[in-house]
């Protein structure tokens, strides 16, 4: 794909990496997500993006709420099962240990630093579409006992996962 003007201001950023996991309608899935960030104090909000060729995409478009969980460096094997393979093919969840939240969106339990969010709207950008999250519930704060404050090294971060080549074309 032929480089833009805006690639040379992403390619110095190296944001933290997500999976997003929901249920909708007797349907789960989830992905690994490199876009997403906090867009509101107050009201507190986030907003994570979905590219539109991936499964968990069309079972968040029946949702009514997301999971969002931060990734720890010690988990690049979750982060190559979640971005790594693709839902229409594989069920991602069946593979790791979760719970549903109270809300009955999939919580990953090996994974610390997560939450649940209500789908508060859906905003197009292109092939990703924005959630736009209002938390509703999440998991308890980290210990902190590696770098970045954060349980198992600090966060997974996208440099770290370009050896992984994504479960559906880009």
């Amino acid at each position: 794909m032929p480089k833009t003007g805006l690639d040379a201001f992403t390619d110095v950023l190296d944001g933290p990496m997500y999976v997003v996991t929901v249920a909708a309608d007797g349907e789960r899935g989830g992905c690994l997500v490199g876009f997403a960030a906090q867009c509101s104090v107050r009201p507190p909000r986030f907003v994570v993006w979905l590219s539109t060729a991936n499964r968990t995409y069309r079972v968040a478009r029946g949702a009514t709420y997301l999971t969002v969980h931060v990734l720890r460096r010690n988990q690049h094997a979750l982060a190559e099962l979640f971005g790594g393979e693709t839902g229409d093919r594989v069920d991602k969840l069946a593979q790791v240990a979760w719970r549903p939240s109270r809300h009955g969106s999939p919580v990953l339990t090996d994974v610390r630093t997560w939450f649940v969010g209500r789908i508060e709207g859906q905003i197009e950008g292109g092939d990703h579409v924005g959630f736009l999250l209002a938390p509703v519930e999440e998991g308890p704060p980290e210990d902190g006992d590696g770098a970045d404050g954060v349980e198992g090294g600090g966060l997974l971060r996208l440099s770290d996962v370009e050896d992984i080549s994504p479960g559906h074309p880009v």
